[in-house]
């Protein structure tokens, strides 16, 4: 796995975590839809990305051919 894919994800969960946490309200009980919400976009994102990286690498191989 890429180390830099894990120390990305990693972070985006200790800040949707992070924002959960704040953003609670007044009863202080962890928001987990808010929470988890965030996460998703973010690994939805970093999965686009590293698709999009992944395709460009091979079609750059490709036309060397």
């Amino acid at each position: 796995m890429n180390k830099k894919l894990v120390m990305s994800l990693t972070t985006f969960a200790v800040l949707a975590a992070a924002v959960g946490f704040l953003l609670s309200g007044a009863d202080r009980v962890f928001d987990w839809r808010l929470a988890g919400g965030l996460f998703a976009f973010a690994l939805i994102g970093e999965l686009a990305r590293l698709k999009i990286r992944r395709g460009r690498a091979r079609s750059s191989q490709s036309s060397k051919i």
